[in-house]
Formats: structure tokens, C-alpha cells, sequence
């Protein structure tokens, strides 16, 4: 679906739904918003037309978004309470499947264990917007999590509705260029996660050259709000730093390119989280790449490593030890001899934080690179220093990495990762290895 036909359809959509709210809207009322939140959700559960429970799905999505988060906090806990399964329909059920294990009887049971609130959710998803809506009130949800773990057992239930309705196959990836609409535009602004856009000359050098590109994934029912976004430069060969990327110099023109490097990768809905949009992104952007400039044979990101200082602060080895000293202490940043005699040694222990770093779960410590190597990616070759920004600095030393996307390997690898947990290596991180071997690690 092309972006003019998408956004028709969601034009389309909040016609229709102006045209209901305008002969079933009801009269705002007096009550406080949790009163209404409430009395919203019980109306929605009793038997009704298609339009009346557009209108009262509205009017209690509009309510939720008055109360303050102890509000949340407490609806939350009424969906838990009272929208949950019927115990008694579910062991009647359970008990008629087990008698004959028959087909229909084992769809009553699917019915009976369905928590109410499912339903509910479903329902508030109708008006036009209310998916969205949604997103966002899973986002109050996860933040509101962290002081109410109780409230667990809910995310399930947005997580499934939510994994479903936003499927691979209702995705639309669009190109995003300067001549985009001025409210994506600052959707870009505000969304992107990795390297701040200071400003509006910013984000043109990001968007307009010839050597730059954009896209996005955005879904019918969210219109022109984004999901997630990446941006590519066009080079020749392979970067090792982002400040060129940044400063608008790739060091060629998109006709004379060779690689694609994807440098920067946002999220844009937290109420997202959990549903896998990045790998179907990057992979389709490699397909259209690939059709439009053949020329272009070798694509790679160039990604943060947010997690390696904290892990060599934490490591027991000697060396280590003193490394992330030296690292933090600073001098390096304005010497560069001692920079010159540093690097080796911080190749060896990146290599080592790639490849041999692991959580508690025997995943990459790294969270990016949890990201790539799951989606088929290598770890191609490490970069230091490459992002003196304070935050890279504080978090990975200004430490970066290239990931490197075979289209021929993508699927190898990712079973070879998501099966035995194989970190694919390029040659650089191989050689690192070999030379920092009998260290402990």
C-alpha cells in the first residue's frame, strides 16, 4: 500500500467515524473521569449497536486520557480484578472437553479462558484513533509496572492484542524525505532515539541529499504516526565514525555509492514494545536498495554499544581493570599518542564484550547487538573512537561497531543465533580475538 492510499484509508476511517460520533454522541457528563472510565467500559460489555459502542468506546478513551496515574494505576487493577475469566465457566468448560476432547467443546474452553478484558480492549479499539490510543495506555501500563509488578498478568493481554493488529502483514515501509509532511517531519525530530537532530537544517542534511535516505514503517489505523524509523547513508566503503555520517559528508554521491550503512534506527511508540518491527524493516530497505541503486553490494549499520563500559568496568581481569581506567579517566581524548596505544587493547576486550559478554539469560550483554545478530547480522569490525558525544562517551567509552547484513547469510545466521547462539564474526573481530588470547575474560 502506497503512502497516498494509506493515508486515504485513514481519512476514510475518521470520516466514518465523525459521521457516527455526530449521531451518537451523548451529552459530556458531570462525573469524574474515572466514574465515566468505568461506566464506559460496563456499557461496552451489555449487548448494543455498531455506532453506540463507537461512541461510548470513545468516550471512555477520552476519559482514561483526564486521570493522572494513580487513576491508570487503579483502572488497571479493575481490568485485573473484574474483567478476568469466569473460574466456574472455565472448569465447566475444561470438564465437557475432557469428557469427548471434541473440537467444538475444546473452542468453548478457548472462549471461557479468554479474560473479559480482551474483549473490552477489543472494543475500545474501534473508534477511529483508538489504536493508537491503545499503544499509549500499554505505554502508561509498562511504565507503571515497574512500582506495581502485580499488574503483570495485563501486559499479556496487550501484548497478544497488539502482536496481532500489528503483524508484518498490515505494515507499510514509506520513504520519508524533506518534502514529507511537515508532521512527520517532526515526528522524526522528536522520535529519534540515537543521534539527536539539533534542528531543522539537522534533519534536512539528514533527509535531502542525493546520499541519504529514509523510511519508515506506519500501519493504516495510526496514519502518518511512524512506528520506526531508519536512516541510511550512502558511501563509499565503510565508515568507522559518525561525525561525517552526522555532518552531512558521506564521502560519495548516491550514484557513485557502494554501501548503505544504517546509522541510526528508532522506535517511536514504547506501547510497541515486544512487537518486532526493526528486522522486517532493515531487511525490506535492503531489498529496495538493492533494486533501485544494483550497484550498491555491501550494507552495514554503524551502531552504539551502550552497554560496553559498564561491562569492562565489571570485568575481573587486570587489565581490564586498568583499561577502563585509562577510558574513563580521559586523557586519551586529547592525546593522541596514548589514544594510538589504547586501541589495540580496546579492540581486544570490544571483541571479547561482543562476542563472549552475556546476560544472565545467555543473550549479548549488548542490547544492540541482541538486536542485529537475532536479525542475521555479523559483528563486522569494531570503531575506536568513533561518537565523542558525551552520552557515547559515558556509555561505551565513544566506542562503535559496524553489523554487517549479507542478504545471502540473513537467514543462516539468524537460525545459527536464535538456536545455538552463534555470534557471526568478520575478520577484524577474529583477529582481535586471536591476539588477546590467554587473558581471562
Amino acid at each position: 500500500m502506497t503512502g497516498p492510499n494509506i493515508k486515504l484509508l485513514s481519512d476514510l476511517l475518521q470520516s466514518i467515524g465523525d459521521r457516527m460520533r455526530s449521531k451518537t454522541a451523548a451529552p459530556a457528563s458531570s462525573q469524574p473521569a474515572a466514574q465515566r472510565l468505568a461506566s464506559g467500559c460496563a456499557e461496552l460489555m451489555r449487548k448494543g449497536g455498531e455506532a453506540s459502542r463507537i461512541a461510548v468506546a470513545e468516550q471512555a478513551l477520552a476519559a482514561y486520557g483526564e486521570l493522572h496515574d494513580g487513576g491508570k494505576a487503579g483502572f488497571f487493577r479493575i481490568l485485573l480484578k473484574d474483567y478476568s475469566a469466569d473460574p466456574a465457566a472455565v472448569r465447566a468448560a475444561y470438564a465437557l472437553w475432557e469428557t469427548g476432547q471434541a473440537e467444538a467443546a475444546l473452542e468453548d474452553l478457548f472462549q471461557a479462558v479468554e479474560p473479559k478484558r480482551q474483549s473490552l480492549l477489543r472494543m475500545l479499539n474501534h473508534p477511529p484513533g483508538g489504536t493508537l490510543q491503545l499503544v499509549r495506555m500499554r505505554r502508561d501500563l509498562l511504565r507503571l509496572m515497574r512500582g506495581a509488578p502485580e499488574l503483570a498478568p495485563l501486559d499479556s493481554d496487550f501484548s497478544d492484542l497488539l502482536s496481532s493488529w500489528f503483524n508484518r502483514g498490515f505494515l507499510v515501509m514509506r520513504r520519508i524525505d524533506w518534502h514529507s509532511p511537515a508532521a512527520i517531519l517532526e515526528k522524526i525530530v522528536t522520535y529519534e532515539a540515537v543521534h539527536e537532530i539539533r534542528d531543522w537544517n539537522d534533519l534536512r542534511r539528514r533527509l535531502e541529499p542525493s546520499d541519504r535516505r529514509c523510511y519508515g514503517f506506519f500501519h493504516p489505523a495510526t496514519g502518518d504516526e511512524p512506528l520506526i524509523f531508519v536512516e541510511v547513508a550512502l558511501c563509499q566503503g565503510i565508515p568507522g565514525a559518525i561525525g561525517p555520517l552526522l555532518a552531512g559528508d558521506s564521502g560519495a554521491a548516491g550514484e557513485t555509492a557502494d554501501t548503505a550503512v544504517f546509522y541510526s534506527i528508532s522506535n517511536c511508540q514504547p506501547g510497541l514494545k515486544g512487537v518486532s518491527f526493526g528486522n522486517f524493516l532493515i531487511k525490506q530497505v535492503v531489498r529496495s536498495l538493492s533494486q533501485e541503486l544494483p550497484q550498491i553490494r555491501t550494507f552495514v549499520t554503524l551502531s552504539p554499544a551502550p552497554g560496553f563500559a559498564r561491562w569492562l568496568a565489571a570485568q575481573e581481569d587486570a587489565e581490564a581493570k586498568e583499561l577502563s581506567a585509562q577510558l574513563t579517566a580521559g586523557a586519551w581524548q586529547q592525546d593522541e599518542t596514548l589514544c594510538a596505544a589504547l586501541r589495540p587493547k580496546v579492540e581486544i576486550w570490544a571483541a571479547r564484550f561482543f562476542t563472549q559478554g552475556k546476560t544472565a539469560a545467555d543473550l549479548p550483554a549488548d542490547p544492540v547487538a541482541r538486536f542485529h545478530l537475532g536479525n542475521g547480522a555479523s559483528a563486522h569490525r569494531v570503531n575506536w573512537p568513533a561518537d565523542p558525544a558525551e552520552g557515547a562517551l559515558q556509555r561505551a567509552h565513544g566506542l562503535m561497531i559496524n553489523y554487517l547484513y549479507e542478504p545471502d547469510q540473513i537467514e543462516a545466521r539468524h537460525e545459527a543465533f536464535a538456536s545455538e547462539g552463534t555470534v557471526a564474526c568478520g575478520p577484524a573481530l577474529r583477529r582481535a580475538l586471536r591476539s588477546g588470547k590467554g587473558a581471562a575474560v
